[in-house]
């Protein structure tokens, strides 16, 4: 009875800590979902080109997003070891790498509309896609910025600011977005351009924002002073560990991509119902994701303190919480599947039907690979907390796109299993990487157990 106690006690903990987080990372989907439901009320060609544009953006964040992640766990572990200035290096030259990044990696997104032709989009759609992308390219430095100081605030438990701010850009996205698509009261209407320039505006907003908090809440942290000095232990530190990570991220959003891609090769119609869809399970995912990010730092905590018990019950709560959700999502998406996709759809688009209809079939596939995609997210999340990213690296490329990718097009193209096929080959590369990442967590805790003693 006691350990059941305890049991429940640590998932209500873990809980408690993944609420904010997962918050955080809705309301930044929520921004997505903005932009696409009002993009839709648009044009369908217009939506098709956002899905493209998105697409691209967040390839590109995700990579640099991997520095933020090493940020977390490395912050957890020293802050429980009480090396408080350690966090703080670790944070700044976080920070360091991301703008590095930022700069180098701008030039890809001016060559975006040609990289979607030689990928076989249509060229109308690709020149909307890189009128998106232009300037939305530009916000890579403040979303990276902004990372950044939340993975370093969520390593200290303070993760209630974030989604404060985050809720707030949310709401600001909205009038923006129906000034600048639209073109109302005297605004031009700039369609997916109009949407580019609310993103950027949102995410300078929300780093001043984070930063500024994170500067009155922690003030002997003094956590811009000397930001100019190299460290070099530190750097490489989160280079070492980010690196990996950012390429895992990398490996499983370029799963994604590449189904964008390939659902263009039904037209537009499919790609726009693939879209909806894709966003409105990504909204189920960010619950996995939070309690993921909870799981690394709780793990990150236990590594600090060298403590393999608490490591241990820690993961089996953290799994146990991911398979409950995996079931209420599950139910929802097969439910409620069709009402969620008309949302995003005007009412008078001669395509309307259609789209739901598509979007409809690949959320009941998305509900079925639930499970796998929890499951892969919350093992990487505790592989992470005890720093563990070069194996995982490995096993997520090589389930994600030689086994994900390559069960995508079998399925569909050869199989003839059209849209319906490239989602069964989205949960065989998901389900590979949950089903290796669990074993490479449970051979590393066994092999480690003397060094957390």
């Amino acid at each position: 009875m006691d350990n059941d106690q305890t049991f429940r006690t640590s998932g209500k903990n873990l809980v408690k800590l993944a609420i904010p987080l997962i918050g955080t990372h809705l309301a930044n989907v929520a921004l997505g979902i903005t932009d696409t439901i009002m993009m839709g009320w648009y044009s369908v060609p217009a939506l098709a080109a956002l899905v493209l544009g998105n697409a691209h953006f967040f390839v590109f964040f995700l990579f640099g997003a991997g520095f933020s992640f090493a940020v977390q766990p490395l912050v957890a572990s020293s802050s429980s070891a009480g090396e408080f200035i350690l966090a703080r290096r670790y944070m700044r030259m976080g920070l360091w790498l991301s703008l590095i990044y930022a700069v180098l990696i701008l030039p890809f997104f001016f060559s975006a509309g040609k990289i979607l032709i030689l990928l076989g989009q249509a060229s109308d759609i690709s020149e909307y896609a890189k009128n998106y992308t232009r300037i939305v390219g530009f916000g890579l430095i403040p979303a990276l910025w902004a990372m950044v100081i939340r993975f370093f605030l969520s390593g200290l438990h303070l993760t209630k600011v974030t989604l404060f701010i985050t809720l707030t850009t949310v709401l600001l996205n909205i009038p923006l977005n129906y000034l600048l698509i639209f073109g109302n009261f005297g605004f031009p209407e700039l369609g997916v351009t109009g949407a580019a320039i609310s993103s950027v505006i949102v995410q300078i907003i929300t780093a001043v924002s984070i930063t500024a908090y994170a500067l009155g809440k922690l003030p002997k942290y003094k956590l811009l002073t000397r930001f100019f000095y190299f460290d070099k232990v530190a750097f490489l530190k989160v280079a070492k560990l980010g690196l990996p990570i950012g390429t895992s991220i990398v490996a499983e959003a370029g799963l994604f991509t590449a189904s964008s891609i390939m659902m263009g090769w039904f037209g537009a119609v499919t790609l726009a119902a693939h879209g909806i869809a894709l966003q409105i399970t990504s909204v189920m995912f960010m619950v996995h994701l939070g309690l993921a990010e909870a799981s690394t730092i709780k793990a990150g905590n236990a590594w600090g303190d060298k403590n393999i018990l608490y490591l241990k019950k820690g993961a089996k709560v953290a799994a146990s919480c991911s398979l409950l959700f995996s079931f209420i999502a599950m139910t929802f998406l097969m439910v409620f599947g069709d009402a969620v996709v008309s949302i995003y759809v005007d009412i008078n688009d001669p395509s309307r039907e259609q789209i739901i209809h598509i979007g409809a079939l690949l959320l009941i596939a998305a509900a079925l690979f639930q499970f796998v995609d929890g499951g892969q997210a919350m093992a990487l999340g505790l592989l992470r907390g005890i720093q563990d990213t070069a194996v995982p690296m490995i096993i997520t490329i090589s389930s994600y796109w030689l086994v994900g990718i390559p069960s995508a097009y079998l399925f569909a193209f050869v199989l003839n299993w059209a849209p319906l096929g490239i989602w069964a080959g989205l949960a065989t590369g998901l389900g590979s990487a949950a089903l290796l990442l669990s074993l490479r967590f449970v051979f590393l805790i066994n092999a480690r157990r003397k060094i957390m003693l």
